[in-house]
């Protein structure tokens, strides 16, 4: 076969678009937190435990998340007011920077700047923001009794206890990321049936 450079030029647009196509790319999370949840810390303190909570929650979402196609992601369930998979994501991605936002003692600006992203970006981008929050928790430079959850919107400010943290966002992102898990196995890809969120590892496969 004669190699031209028509066929050449071919070929590498082919490959560029195999490298950039965020379907595949979104397979590839080997450079993503939460593969599996970290090792417990060896002190239970209030800092820890909530720590651990998102640690949880991360491992959850990466599973919950893992080798979605495009197709997946614009699945949503029948019926009125329902989110697509990626709005859900969408959804989730807000409540995890406002997570980071409160353990960092920093109010939540509204409206919310959504922002365009794609959907690996996204998932990339709530991972390492649980992962920022739960670091920063462990690290012993923050405490519970100190943070609040505030809000704020032009001029107007809104403070809550961090109780509200507890049964607000953290609570919320992990009720949703149980949504996409649901939402996907009805799209007809169901996550990893290796996940098992007692340990924070997946099983090993039986030979």
């Amino acid at each position: 076969m004669k190699i031209t450079k028509t066929s050449i030029f071919t070929f590498l647009s082919l490959v560029f678009t195999v490298m950039l196509s965020p379907n595949l790319t979104a397979q590839n999370s080997t450079d993503m937190p939460y593969q599996q949840i970290p090792d417990a810390p060896a002190d239970y303190n209030m800092e820890n435990v909530v720590a651990r909570m998102i640690d949880g929650l991360g491992y959850r979402f990466y599973w919950a998340t893992e080798s979605l196609s495009l197709e997946n992601y614009a699945y949503k369930p029948e019926g009125e007011n329902t989110r697509t998979i990626l709005e859900t994501q969408d959804h989730i991605r807000g409540l995890a920077e406002t997570i980071l936002n409160v353990i960092s003692n920093k109010p939540n600006i509204r409206p919310y700047d959504k922002g365009d992203y794609s959907p690996h970006e996204m998932r990339t981008m709530i991972l390492k923001t649980l992962e920022q929050a739960s670091n920063y928790l462990k690290s012993g430079q923050v405490s519970i009794a100190d943070l609040e959850v505030t809000f704020k919107r032009g001029e107007q400010e809104s403070s809550f206890p961090f109780w509200n943290f507890l049964n607000g966002p953290l609570t919320d992102a992990i009720y949703h990321t149980g949504q996409i898990v649901s939402y996907r196995r009805s799209a007809g890809n169901p996550q990893d049936p290796a996940v098992n969120v007692f340990s924070g590892k997946n099983r090993k496969a039986k030979k």
